[in-house]
This record gives C-alpha cells, sequence and structure tokens, in this order.
C-alpha cells in the first residue's frame, strides 16, 4: 500500500476515490518521562523519551488508516496530514490524528 502526504503519485494515476480515512492514537505523558525530558532540555539536547513514544503513535496512525483503506478496498492513501493536540486534565495527554484519502491507484 503507497502512503503519501502528496496529492499525486509519479506513475500511478488515482482510478477511484473511497473516501477520507482517519485515525487517533492517544498516548499519555509519564510523570517521570516529563522530569527526565525536564533535565534534558536544561542540559540540552534531544529528548528520546517523549520521540519514542511520538514515533510510536505515528507509526500506530499509519498503520489505522492503512488497515482503514483496505478494508475500503483502497490501495493507497494520499494527502495524509499529521495533527498533534495535548488533551485531558491538565494537558496529560497526547493525540496524534491522521487523515488522508483511500484511493485506488492503477500499477500497484
Amino acid at each position: 500500500m503507497i502512503l503519501t502526504t502528496t496529492s499525486t503519485v509519479d506513475g500511478h494515476a488515482a482510478t477511484r476515490y473511497h473516501g477520507i480515512v482517519t485515525a487517533e492514537v492517544i498516548i499519555g505523558a509519564n510523570v517521570f518521562r516529563d522530569l527526565f525530558a525536564g533535565i534534558r532540555d536544561i542540559v540540552g539536547g534531544r529528548s528520546g523519551s517523549y520521540e519514542r513514544p511520538l514515533k510510536d503513535a505515528r507509526k500506530t496512525a499509519l498503520e489505522e488508516l492503512k488497515d482503514e483503506a483496505r478494508a475500503m478496498g483502497a490501495n493507497g492513501v494520499i494527502g495524509i496530514d499529521f495533527d498533534y493536540e495535548v488533551i485531558g486534565k491538565n494537558g496529560s495527554m497526547l493525540m496524534v490524528s491522521a487523515s488522508g484519502t483511500a484511493v485506488t491507484l492503477s500499477g500497484v
């Protein structure tokens, strides 16, 4: 299955549009992770304690898009957009949402 943020795929025409597919993944912030991320911010560098869960959430959202598109009979998702939102009491959770258009692409 082809997944792309662009509205077209070089060499493959969209022969059918199946509709919009969406996925939402919510991850909770951990107190210890917050503590270590704060220390990392003070001394500099990247915060792996946040990057790993975000990467996993994005991957999960893409897998959900694929599953929904397959169920519609599509072989691709174009125009994928990611959005990140802090939610929950005191901003204790992060939602990663993804959406795109499920399509049938020629030659795939």
